[in-house]
């Protein structure tokens, strides 16, 4: 047997035997003043141990505390621990191209997440970033610290190398000079394919040099334009670029001996990429170390010490006053400190309320964060608050919450205004926005933003909007009063014409029949002034006849029409008129009859 501490054997026990030794040595009190047989006559004999017999107890259960501490094993042989890694190098494509939003929230930022989750995923692997555009850097090298490669990893960008384009070359001659020449090297490649159509160099280049090479394409084949920091896009002779994912790449991992994947939302395309991995990899061994295995013993001294001190303690006399806080005061600590209790316990219940807001169920974080807020009024959580309610779509209550934030710290404060104006925007209405530009401005003025400066200007263009349909809506009901108006005059005005075109109707028919009447009656005049020419013509001739024939006069009268021959007459007359004006009974049947005079 021997110990795996024992500095705590050295340093401990003897600092243990001097406390003890004055304390087990050191008379009572009162034998200074009364001797031995005095006390023993006044001392009345009870069933507990004396007070220099309790200390050896104490003292006993210290030095075996110690020696539980210093470790006790035994030896049970050793073992042989061998380290393996199939040693994968990520290059990561840090190319303007992969700025371009096909995939969510864009190919660059997606890439880095995949390559994360990758590092979660595999750490027991000894993992490597290179960061390659038109030229290529080693980043990290291979190494087993998968939180530090994370830490550069995330801090790679399109600005990290100023010479743009893609030049996958260069990139397999750094991975060649990064890991050992005999050994065979993986290489895991995030990228969008750049424009190039042939990869025959690079396929050359990676036989020969012994790579294998695993490719997650990023984006997708239908694309989608360049955006710059500003918020312009990258364009060619005048025209907008669109790129696109070029799946030429793929051949540069079949023809090296890798797998091809297309990137997907989800981690199934990582978790399947580094399946195919492991699978075509060949794991060398890194270290190998023999290590010792023991059978631990500190348990034992220290079940003893316990035991030792439970009889140490009951021991005590009953009468023997103990300098404990009582009954009373433990019961109102417990029962009263709320502050306290809930302190002990804080990080707990934040926890379950961080961890239901992360799985999306916010209306249980919301309970947690409210049940916390009871007993801690703090910033913090009438933040934590706010951002749950937001998720809920419950706006008002949201900008109420965002409102009691009130931080010190000039980046929460920012954050704080600048998700204040987002929920007033969601929550509408023309007071709301003006509200919400007020908190961007102010979000602004604190910390400069530029999600938060592209949210201010969207939302001053919908208030301008806003107004210009008004005004717009103003006019249009306008113009619709004036035309109603004029419509209005037109009609009475219509109305009023036709009224008078009735009355001159009238009066033109009035004045047709007067006329036709006034004609009607010269025809007659003169129907009869004709009649009476032919009468009186006749009558001469007669006359003359019988002047001639019959010497004697005549007394015949002359033939004159009666009122129904006249009528019939008229009739005729106005059968055989063609003439519109003078047409007396256009609609009037006449029974012709052939038989039958006029006159």
């Amino acid at each position: 047997m021997h110990f795996l501490h024992p500095e705590f054997l050295y340093y401990m026990l003897p600092i243990i035997f001097i406390l003890f030794g004055l304390l087990l040595t050191q008379k009572p009190s009162q034998e200074i003043f009364f001797t031995k047989e005095v006390m023993a006559k006044l001392r009345v004999s009870a069933n507990t141990l004396t007070l220099q017999a309790r200390n050896g107890l104490f003292f006993l259960m210290a030095i075996l505390m110690v020696i539980s501490l210093a470790g006790p094993v035994i030896d049970e042989g050793k073992v042989e621990i061998k380290a393996k890694s199939a040693d994968i190098m990520i290059a990561l494509d840090i190319s303007d191209s992969m700025l371009a939003e096909d995939v969510y929230p864009n190919r660059l930022k997606l890439a880095k997440q995949k390559a994360l989750e990758l590092l979660h995923l595999a750490p027991t692997e000894r993992v490597g970033v290179i960061g390659f555009a038109k030229n290529s850097y080693l980043v990290s090298p291979l190494s087993f610290d998968s939180s530090a490669v994370a830490f550069l990893l995330r801090a790679l960008d399109t600005n990290s190398i100023t010479e743009k384009g893609t030049n996958f070359l260069s990139m397999l001659d750094v991975v060649d000079n990064s890991i050992k020449k005999e050994s065979k090297k993986y290489l895991l490649i995030l990228s969008d394919g750049g424009d190039k159509e042939d990869f025959s160099e690079e396929i050359a280049f990676a036989k020969k040099k012994n790579i294998v090479i695993f490719i997650l394409g990023m984006g997708t084949t239908k694309g989608a334009p360049i955006k710059k920091p500003d918020g312009s896009f990258i364009k060619i002779d005048g025209k907008v670029m669109i790129s696109k994912l070029n799946e030429n790449i793929k051949e540069l991992a079949i023809n090296t001996g890798g797998v091809y994947i297309q990137n997907l939302n989800s981690n199934a395309d990582i978790k399947a990429m580094l399946r195919e991995i492991e699978s075509h990899s060949e794991k060398k061994e890194l270290k190998s170390q023999e290590i010792s295995r023991f059978i631990p013993l500190f348990y034992y001294p220290l079940g003893l010490a316990l035991l030792i001190l439970l009889i140490a303690t009951s021991s005590m006399s009953k009468r023997e006053q103990v300098n404990l806080p009582s009954l009373l005061i433990l019961s109102v600590m417990f029962l009263h400190s709320v502050d306290s209790n809930a302190g002990l316990l804080d990080f707990m219940e934040l926890e379950k309320a961080k961890m239901a807001y992360e799985t999306g169920n916010y209306e249980k974080s919301q309970k947690l964060y409210s049940e916390y807020k009871d007993g801690n009024q703090n910033t913090e959580t009438n933040y934590n608050i706010a951002n749950t309610l937001y998720k809920q779509k419950k706006y008002k209550k949201a900008v109420a919450s965002y409102e009691k934030a009130l931080f010190d710290e000039n980046s929460k404060r920012s954050m704080n205004f600048s998700n204040l104006g987002n929920a007033y925007v969601k929550a509408g209405g023309k007071e709301s926005l003006q509200k919400a530009i007020k908190a961007y401005e102010s979000s602004l003025k604190i910390q400069e933003d530029k999600d938060t400066r592209e949210n201010l200007e969207a939302v001053k263009k919908a208030v301008k909007e806003q107004k210009k349909q008004q005004n717009k809506n103003k006019k249009n009901n306008k113009n619709k009063k004036n035309k109603s108006d004029k419509d209005n005059k037109s009609d009475k005005s219509k109305k009023s014409d036709k009224k008078d075109e009735k009355n001159k109707g009238s009066k033109d028919k009035k004045s047709d029949q007067e006329k036709k009447k006034e004609k009607e009656n010269k025809e007659q005049d003169k129907n009869k002034e004709e009649s009476k020419k032919e009468k009186k013509n006749k009558a001469e001739e007669l006359k003359e006849n019988n002047t001639t024939a019959q010497p004697k006069a005549s007394n015949a009268k002359p033939m004159q029409m009666s009122n129904e021959e006249e009528k019939k007459w008229l009739k005729q007359l106005s059968k055989k008129q063609t003439t519109y004006l003078y047409k007396l009974s256009p609609n009037s049947k006449f029974e012709e009859n052939s038989d039958e005079k006029p006159w």
